[in-house]
């Protein structure tokens, strides 16, 4: 038997995508290179023709398209999630270029469900949707015309994932050293962290600032193991005691 491909395991996720036909062309992209996990979060318009159009052979990839209302649905379980950025924001996450996101992304496949987040065609990702995410990727480009078009993005990233999959050098197994939490375990100790906080007074929610930003961009940076995890929430149960 086969074993399972770590591409498998990746998730390509478009968020609020405006014209059908990029979902179209996504799902051709993502099948030349192997990928087939699709996650559309609220498209405008889906299913639809153009879409159908666009993706040419690869309509299997839309049929088997999952469809939420939130990016949240979308990162259920999994264990990264990279932010496709056009530009550098105010307090964002470590970014890394295409290359090196792939072969981050495939080295967590291997095992666990992982995700490349996409944003609007005309605004990209909020800055919400970011702090979901443990790492931003930017693709080089020319500085003087760095508008990409989605799907061609998508392809973009795709061919750089299928790259680090093929590669003669086997992607080093840190996975076998420790196991990082899910989406789901680390935004129930963010939850956790911050209803800590506002009991103890040292957060105000009606003056929050941007503290809590900044203490996700802080544990995005350690990319917390599920026993780290259970750690930081067992002091904050010990604290509140």
């Amino acid at each position: 038997m086969n074993r399972p491909s770590p591409l498998d395991n990746v998730r390509i996720v478009l968020s609020h995508t405006s014209h059908a036909g990029n979902i179209g062309g996504t799902a051709r992209a993502m099948k030349t290179m192997g990928l087939s996990a699709l996650y559309l979060v609220n498209p405008k318009s889906f299913p639809d023709n153009e879409a159908d159009v666009r993706a040419s052979n690869a309509r299997d990839i839309l049929e088997q398209a999952c469809i939420v209302t939130s990016l949240e649905e979308a990162l259920h379980e999994s264990v990264l999630a990279v932010a496709m950025t056009a530009r550098t924001r105010d307090l964002s996450h470590q970014t890394l270029d295409a290359r090196q996101a792939a072969r981050e992304l495939l080295v967590h496949a291997a095992q666990s469900p992982v995700a490349l987040v996409f944003g609007r065609e005309s605004s990209g990702l909020t800055t919400t949707e970011i702090s979901k995410c443990q790492l931003t990727v930017h693709i080089p480009a020319n500085p003087a015309y760095s508008s990409l078009n989605l799907a061609a993005a998508v392809q973009i990233m795709a061919y750089e994932l299928r790259m680090a999959f093929t590669e003669t050098t086997p992607l080093p197994s840190r996975q076998s050293a420790y196991q990082l939490a899910s989406f789901d375990e680390i935004e129930l100790f963010y939850r956790h962290l911050e209803q800590a906080m506002i009991a103890s007074e040292f957060l105000d929610p009606n003056q929050p600032k941007r503290l809590m930003q900044r203490i996700r961009r802080m544990f995005a940076r350690t990319q917390l193991e599920k026993e780290e995890v259970n750690i930081l929430r067992g002091i904050l149960n010990a604290l509140q005691k």
